[in-house]
């Protein structure tokens, strides 16, 4: 991220970033479905569920997973080799799938824990899309809206799901 950020990836280094990435995010949906599955609380998936709605889209609005499928064709990679998983790494995949199954099998509020780093993410768009803008001016604009779209929803995510670890760990044993 650090070199992505100061530009100095080459457009191969960055097609790989897009494609890796893509995996986290086409799982996020099925994360959120399996937090939603465990859940007790139907006011909080009444909440929760947007994030599915978000990258899957709906029938008017597009979802973070195809606004990703599509930076990733900005940058020449195909849809096929991007579902596909033709270009991931063994690393990322291992680390994604670790993430789904934590959800799995932890305790529902716990999974909603793992959510946090959404704390960080309204500042890591901005920086994101900025390093985008600036160095890799090959990528045409309308397909960074994944990034811009989070700038927005990061922060409602984020305050959602502190909001329920606050409210549901109140021992010291909760919230370690």
């Amino acid at each position: 991220h650090q070199l992505m950020n100061e530009g100095r990836l080459n457009q191969e280094q960055l097609r790989l970033w897009v494609a890796n990435r893509f995996y986290y995010q086409k799982n996020i949906p099925i994360k959120d479905a399996i937090l939603l599955s465990r859940c007790p609380d139907r006011d909080i998936r009444r909440r929760w569920i947007q994030r599915i709605l978000d990258h899957d889209g709906t029938g008017e609005t597009m979802g973070g997973i195809e606004k990703w499928l599509r930076m990733g064709e900005a940058t020449g990679l195909s849809r096929k080799d991007l579902e596909g998983d033709r270009l991931l790494l063994p690393g990322a995949r291992y680390a994604v799938d670790a993430y789904v199954n934590f959800v799995r099998v932890r305790p529902w509020v716990e999974a909603v824990a793992s959510s946090l780093t959404e704390l960080f993410a309204p500042d890591l768009m901005a920086q994101r899309l900025a390093a985008f803008e600036k160095y890799y001016t090959w990528i045409d604009p309308e397909a960074l809206s994944y990034f811009r779209s989070r700038l927005t929803q990061a922060p409602r995510d984020s305050e959602h799901g502190l909001s329920i670890v606050l409210e549901h760990c109140h021992t010291r044993e909760a919230q370690e």
